[in-house]
């Protein structure tokens, strides 16, 4: 019986394209939007980058928002196309990790503030590391501004609201991501990669 379910799960292989598609198709609005959005900006970019009161305060900070604006514009249509993944995941990693270090690594792990996300919740016991006592407490008082003053119950119709708590959890999130595109590729059939070593490689 165990050989059988494994006999037929072995069949999905032939599907296992869509794992890396679907990956790629997922991150690369992602990173068109954020690339874009430095692009039509640039001038404001360089500056965060530069500036040490309000922004990152790194070195070079014309060159390296142009690094990050082209990884990401150029790494998206990549993904779309699915040329060159393992080789453009990486610089795409590397953004992630500067990302993750530079703008969100001092707001914690929680991308949006809540007693609920990964690594805050009780409910992990032992394995609770985060303090989410201040993401409850803004969390509360955004409700009780709204409640006071808004209509509320429109504002929430479609969800519960939230705040952003910008910590590293999607940065992280595409970090494995694009970590998995490395290793695996962009997958058979829909990516020149593909059809590309076929032609070049086999022979």
């Amino acid at each position: 019986m165990l050989n059988a379910l494994q006999d037929l799960l072995d069949k999905t292989r032939a599907l296992d394209f869509l794992a890396p598609l679907a990956i790629r198709l997922y991150l690369a609005p992602i990173f068109w939007i954020a690339g874009m959005k430095k692009f039509n900006s640039f001038p404001d970019t360089a500056a965060w980058f530069g500036n040490p009161e309000w922004g990152l305060g790194l070195p070079f900070p014309t060159l390296l928002a142009g690094l990050a604006t082209g990884t990401e514009i150029i790494g998206a249509v990549l993904l779309v196309f699915g040329l060159g993944v393992r080789w453009v995941s990486f610089p795409l990693m590397i953004t992630m990790i500067v990302a993750a270090v530079t703008v969100h690594w001092q707001n914690g792990w929680q991308a949006v503030a809540g007693p609920d996300a990964a690594f805050a919740s009780s409910l992990l016991g032992p394995f609770q590391f985060e303090d989410a006592s201040g993401a409850i407490e803004r969390l509360s008082r955004g409700r009780e501004i709204l409640q006071e003053n808004g209509n509320y119950s429109w504002l929430t119709e479609s969800g519960n609201f939230v705040i952003s708590n910008n910590g590293i959890e999607w940065a992280a999130t595409y970090f494995v991501m694009l970590l998995a595109l490395f290793f695996i590729g962009s997958g058979k059939y829909f990516s020149l990669d593909h059809w590309i070593a076929k032609t070049f490689r086999n022979q």
